[in-house]
């Protein structure tokens, strides 16, 4: 099981109104401090942590972020309609389009996924593979 995952900005105020513009949407609740925002989900007391955390931190060395080359965060939401309103609002609050919603030829019938680069250029999907959703059309 993934715990956490951690991606790197220089711009955490640029940052915080990308990630906050569709993670409340997913139940994360933003937690800020010194060192960066860090995005959870809520517990009820006496339950364990619900994982992963995600976190926006600037790099603990000092130097620049930067984004993976081939590294990307996806995000699961409820449905099709929401992959769409997400992206369309994460574009609003200062990400980059690298991918509009809809299906892919090299995935399974069910997946639609939406994909974006975050201030910083970290890659991020958003995607829904929900059975009461159409499909696609082979």
């Amino acid at each position: 099981m993934i715990g956490y995952v951690t991606v790197g900005a220089d711009d955490i105020d640029r940052a915080k109104r990308f990630y906050s513009s569709f993670l409340p949407a997913l139940g994360y609740a933003l937690e800020e401090g010194p060192e960066g925002l860090s995005y959870v989900l809520p517990v009820e007391p006496g339950q364990s942590p619900v994982l992963p955390d995600f976190y926006v931190k600037p790099p603990f060395d000092g130097r620049g972020a930067s984004a993976g080359n081939g590294a990307m965060v996806a995000f699961e939401v409820t449905n099709q309609q929401q992959v769409r309103d997400l992206h369309a609002v994460a574009l609003t609050a200062g990400g980059t389009d690298e991918g509009q919603p809809g299906f892919r030829a090299s995935y399974g019938p069910l997946f639609y996924v939406g994909y974006l680069r975050d201030p910083q250029g970290n890659k991020i999907a958003l995607f829904s593979s929900n059975p009461n959703d159409p499909g696609r059309d082979d």
